[in-house]
């Protein structure tokens, strides 16, 4: 599972997305998908530097704040957690994931009902190797 925040001003936004994919190694690159109608998609739209962090098996009660309709800004999502604010991209990221990705959109596709996001990596903020992942297959963690 990976969170995907953006800053849009004063305001900070996140989501959990579950399409989110490597694309290319040279330049790094990946891609997030995000529902083409949401309010979400609308500030990506506007703002090319986000953040993407891959979840560890310890985060799964913060991905589903992060995937709960009607949640508040990322900045009361990640009250009591800790976290930080992305150099490059201004956008809050979890501490405790597997990795922290800063990212800046080079491209954007809709698709069906979603929206796109093919983006460089800027920089890894940060990678553990001793975590297990936060996986959700069929609705369920494993």
């Amino acid at each position: 599972m990976v969170v995907l925040t953006v800053r849009d001003g004063r305001d900070d936004l996140g989501t959990t997305v579950t399409s989110f994919m490597s694309v290319s190694l040279e330049p790094p690159m990946v891609l997030a998908g995000v529902a083409a109608g949401s309010y979400l998609a609308e500030v990506l739209d506007r703002r090319d530097r986000w953040a993407a962090t891959v979840l560890s098996a310890g985060q799964r009660a913060l991905a589903g704040r992060f995937a709960a309709e009607g949640r508040p800004g990322a900045r009361l999502l990640l009250a009591s957690e800790p976290h930080h604010r992305g150099p490059l991209s201004e956008a809050l990221i979890p501490d405790g994931g597997l990795a922290a990705l800063e990212c800046e959109t080079r491209r954007r596709i809709d698709a069906g009902d979603h929206r796109l996001y093919v983006a460089e990596v800027l920089t890894a903020d940060y990678v553990a190797r001793r975590r297990d992942p936060l996986i959700r297959v069929n609705r369920r963690y494993v």
